[in-house]
């Protein structure tokens, strides 16, 4: 049994390493395709260190591009090495342009493709994460799920409910086996967020969406928003590429203050950051899911969700355009107690074994 996996940017790699582990274990050859869609080593380098992720055995170094040239290279880019590698199967994760493209490369190649994290919807088609998404699903031959309502999007779609598996969110498998080696990191001290053994409250931030920072008016009112949150408190902010690239391009007045605009931060840092932070506003996808896990308070920049299962077990909000609500909010949040929150099913360090059980059985 042969399987190639496919990689492209940081939230896939969190995604892949217990896979490629789990499989690992069952004693299955594998080979590890890095796109390079992120490619700095903020953005993914330091992600293969600190997931114990083995090096990719080819790296396609697609770069950034738009979303059609992203995708159109790693389609040219990626055929040979699947006709090259003849595997059983292709994983790809997520949403990313990455995996789109690999999975309809794969698929007229007559390879089958398992797409982990498959079903999700945010019904909202000006994001190009939901067209990789609904595309990838369609073409698909192993749909692997987190959650029960990722079946339900997929049953209305048409698809067969024998391509369909609830595994569980491997994304909580890297936080679960990761997470005591975050907590024991230093970045609280080196922030100046703890002294003496107290964390001081804080909030951290992510923000990279275009419908978030592509437009100057909407990116000022983020960035003014998060001044008056640091008002109440710190707040950290590692900025994706993106992100700074637009604060420059649109000469947005930022006002730092107690708002401090980091380098991107590598996984184990930004879980710690994470696990102790008051509340974290985010317009990241997987972000929503860690602090679900957590219980922290999520307050998500977006008027929709594809993980729906954030709110209704969660602990996560949508703030959508009220902006101007987001210090209020979190000043609600500022307390030592924090309620206890139960992870969904299945989120429980356990999907990469399940999603090894399946593919062995499908493609073994």
């Amino acid at each position: 049994m042969r399987i190639l996996h496919v990689v492209g940017a940081r939230p896939n790699f969190m995604k892949a390493a217990p896979v490629l582990r789990a499989l690992a274990g069952r004693g299955v050859e594998q080979f590890l395709v890095h796109t390079g869609q992120h490619y700095d080593a903020a953005m993914s380098a330091v992600f293969f260190d600190e997931l114990d992720l083995p090096r990719p055995d080819v790296d396609l170094e697609v770069g950034s591009g738009s979303h059609a040239w992203q995708t159109a290279e790693v389609m040219k880019r990626i055929e040979p090495v699947i006709l090259e590698r003849r595997a059983d199967a292709l994983l790809v994760y997520g949403d990313v342009n990455s995996t789109v493209a690999a999975a309809m490369v794969a698929c007229k190649l007559g390879v089958p493709v398992a797409h982990v994290e498959a079903g999700l919807r945010s019904f909202d088609r000006t994001m190009p994460e939901e067209i990789n998404r609904a595309i990838t699903d369609q073409i698909s031959d192993l749909l692997l799920t987190h959650s029960p309502e990722a079946a339900d999007n997929l049953a209305r779609e048409g698809v067969d409910a024998s391509r369909v598996h609830l595994v569980g969110n491997v994304m909580i498998d890297t936080l679960v086996r990761l997470l005591p080696r975050a907590r024991a990191g230093h970045v609280l001290e080196t922030r100046g967020l703890r002294t003496d053994g107290a964390v001081s409250p804080f909030v951290l931030a992510t923000i990279h969406r275009p419908s978030n920072v592509d437009e100057p008016d909407r990116l000022t009112r983020v960035m003014r928003a998060l001044a008056e949150v640091g008002k109440a408190c710190e707040v950290v902010f590692p900025l994706h590429p993106r992100t700074r690239s637009r604060l420059a391009d649109f000469d947005v007045d930022v006002e730092e203050g107690r708002v401090h605009l980091v380098d991107p931060l590598g996984y184990l840092d930004f879980l710690c950051l994470e696990d102790a932070a008051a509340a974290v506003i985010t317009d990241s996808g997987g972000i929503q899911e860690e602090t679900t896990y957590l219980g922290v308070p999520c307050f998500t920049v977006r008027p929709n969700t594809e993980r729906p299962i954030t709110i209704s077990q969660g602990t996560n909000r949508l703030v959508g355009d009220n902006l101007e609500q987001l210090a209020a909010l979190v000043r609600e949040c500022l307390t030592p107690t924090r309620a206890a929150v139960h992870p969904p099913p299945l989120w429980d360090g356990r999907a990469a074994e399940r999603i090894a059980e399946v593919a062995i059985v499908r493609y073994g």
